[in-house]
């Protein structure tokens, strides 16, 4: 039997309503078969391991390095002079990664200082260059990913084409990217011509329709193509839901049985 991609939630978006232990439930009775979440400084991975199991779920990906969130940084990364910062949450991160089987640890890129793009770029690939060495030998891999101007205005790494650049510097086995459709849109990208012709660079997909980033149907963009692209690259990887529910997140969800029917994904017991 081939094996199939699985539907991740990305809980610091969806199930909001609820206290962020109960989302495991949630996700679980509405049929993903995965979570994600940005923030976990304060859980134990204990914690989410229990969660975890007693919910049959997987952690698909893991952010880490984003800086002072208090100040508004997205992200250490890119930023010149806070190498040693960007280590030592890095590698925080992905102790928490390997504890929770999380696949992918993915360093946010930030928003460096006006006029040191040079720096910056330097100093991207300085910090990846230490993020793939440390996840050498281990499950876990690195996760890269373009956010677009329109979300995240300044970002060190904000288009396709950017990423792609970056990745080929490590190579697809030790550096992948996460693709996602609203940012793909906002920078003029068809996301189905884009994984019919990148499916390879992709370790993880985010969800969100354009140009609202609501959950699908609430926008632009024709889902049926992109699915039919990663099946017929046969992506394996996780398919995660990062938008902003139009209402309360299982009446936003309809679609996903629908989803799961086209995609053929089981769930894994």
């Amino acid at each position: 039997m081939t094996a199939q991609p699985i539907f991740s939630a990305h809980t610091g978006y969806l199930f909001k309503e609820l206290p962020f232990e109960e989302r495991f439930e949630a996700a679980a009775a509405v049929g993903f078969d995965a979570v994600e979440h940005p923030y976990l400084e304060t859980f134990e991975p204990a914690v989410i391991r229990g969660l975890l199991k007693k919910h049959r779920l997987r952690f698909a990906q893991l952010s880490c390095a984003f800086g002072d969130l208090a100040m508004g940084e997205k992200g250490l990364a890119a930023l010149p002079g806070r190498q040693s910062e960007f280590r030592a949450t890095f590698d925080s991160a992905l102790e928490f990664a390997l504890a929770v089987d999380a696949p992918y640890v993915h360093p946010m890129a930030g928003v460096p200082p006006q006029g040191s793009d040079a720096d910056a770029g330097s100093v991207y690939l300085e910090n990846l260059h230490y993020a793939v060495q440390r996840t050498a030998g281990t499950p876990a891999k690195i996760l890269i990913e373009a956010i677009s101007e329109r979300s995240v205005p300044g970002y060190a790494l904000s288009t396709l084409e950017q990423a792609c650049r970056v990745q080929d510097v490590f190579g697809p086995g030790n550096l992948s990217l996460l693709f996602d459709t609203f940012h793909a849109r906002a920078t003029g990208i068809d996301p189905a011509q884009w994984v019919a012709e990148n499916a390879y660079r992709i370790g993880h997909i985010h969800i969100a329709d354009h140009p609202g980033r609501q959950e699908p149907g609430t926008g632009t963009l024709d889902f049926e193509p992109v699915l039919s692209a990663l099946q017929a690259q046969s992506f394996q990887g996780a398919i995660g839901f990062e938008f902003t529910p139009s209402a309360n997140t299982v009446e936003s969800l309809t679609f996903l049985a629908a989803w799961r029917a086209r995609s053929e994904i089981r769930r894994r017991a």
